[in-house]
């Protein structure tokens, strides 16, 4: 049986700043153990870079984005092994998903965050660029958290749905542990995207809804969340996969106005954006997969943390459990870094690590670049 400990680094579409998982992965059974975890926020001027990035970013911005995420990423794994007390050479390798800057599904994906830095600040071998390969073997690039949610977190004896609600969220359908066939895998949409832009443009001073506050002041303006609705990407069946590219700042805007214009406050827009995310997910778990009415709903993510989009939530799939990632598991927080440490390993063991059902792949895939040492 091989041991390794690894570190699987995520940033992810909300934007919230850099997380760590310091990982212990078996390949007799493959399992993967966190053994420690950290967050790092981003700086608001660092946040603004990112989005500035997205939205103008020249080819000299870029690159120089690039690079400074490498580094970032790199001082964020340092500081998780100081406070393990574990030195980089006892680590197998780091697996980063990167920054993702654009995502056009089916035809490119690009991720930011220079392996080759984080490989020479460190002395450890690096797996990156997770989402390119699928991406040319005709896949979205997205979701690759599927496999994972089947191999580690699937129920035993039953069926499960596994949500995270980050920046986008997506739901995997997995009918036991460890059985890929039937498994089915999409985004449904925004997860907090959308909200915290919101939220942000109504209070400059504030990174989100904090608890769900103004979410819960306010009420969803009808029309408005219907014509959200319509948006033909909810109809489309998976594989498929969305981004910031479709439900980002500007999509925000387009919301606050509609709703200003339909007599709304800014409470309102935030409550509307936060129904939109709710029911997107309860329709595409509904349309797409085969879970029963009793199959529980495992959620994770940023959006696990908002108290009210929780309550929202659990009330339209209800009767179906809403069990937190937490209860089962680990820190909910935590599961994108872990998982990404356990595609790491399943890249250096030569092994695929996409789901085709869910990206749309012509077939399994070995992901990623390995950046030597």
């Amino acid at each position: 049986m091989t041991t390794a400990l690894a570190v699987g680094v995520m940033s992810g579409t909300s934007l919230d700043g850099v997380s760590t998982a310091l990982v212990r992965l078996t390949d007799d059974p493959l399992d993967a153990r966190l053994v420690a975890f950290r967050q790092e926020a981003y700086a608001a001027p660092e946040r603004a870079q990112i989005i500035e990035a997205i939205a103008r970013g020249g080819a000299r911005d870029l690159a120089l984005l690039h690079v400074a995420l490498g580094e970032r990423f790199a001082g964020a794994v340092l500081q998780l092994l100081a406070e393990a007390k574990v030195a980089p050479r006892d680590v197998a390798f780091v697996a980063s998903h990167g920054q993702t800057i654009w995502h056009e599904p089916g035809r490119a994906t690009l991720q930011l965050g220079d392996a080759a830095v984080i490989a020479e600040r460190l002395g450890v071998r690096v797996v990156s660029d997770f989402r390119a390969r699928d991406v040319a073997a005709g896949g979205q690039g997205a979701p690759l958290v599927p496999l994972a949610d089947v191999l580690l977190f699937g129920h035993p004896e039953r069926g499960r749905l596994l949500l995270n609600i980050g920046g986008m969220a997506n739901v995997t359908w997995a009918p036991r542990r460890g059985v890929t066939a039937g498994a089915v895998a999409f985004d449904t949409g925004p997860g907090v995207a959308v909200i915290d832009a919101v939220a942000r443009r109504v209070d400059p001073a504030a990174r989100f809804d904090e608890g769900g506050e103004r979410a819960r002041r306010g009420k969803p303006a009808r029309k408005v969340l219907d014509a959200s609705l319509a948006d033909p990407y909810f109809a489309a069946p998976p594989p498929k996969s969305t981004g910031r590219e479709r439900f980002g700042p500007e999509y925000a805007v387009r919301l606050i106005d509609d709703v200003k214009r339909a007599g709304g406050s800014d409470n309102d827009a935030v409550a509307t954006a936060t129904a939109l995310t709710v029911e997107t997910i309860a329709r595409g778990i509904e349309r797409w997969t085969a879970a029963r009415p009793d199959d529980e709903l495992v959620i994770s993510g940023g959006g696990a943390r908002n108290p009210r989009l929780v309550e929202l939530l659990a009330a339209r799939v209800a009767p179906r459990p809403v069990v937190p990632f937490d209860r089962l598991f680990f820190d909910g927080e935590a599961k994108e870094a872990l998982v990404f440490a356990f595609l790491g390993f399943l890249t250096v063991s030569a092994l695929a690590g996409n789901l085709p059902a869910a990206t749309g792949a012509r077939g399994p895939r070995i992901l990623g670049h390995i950046t030597p040492a």
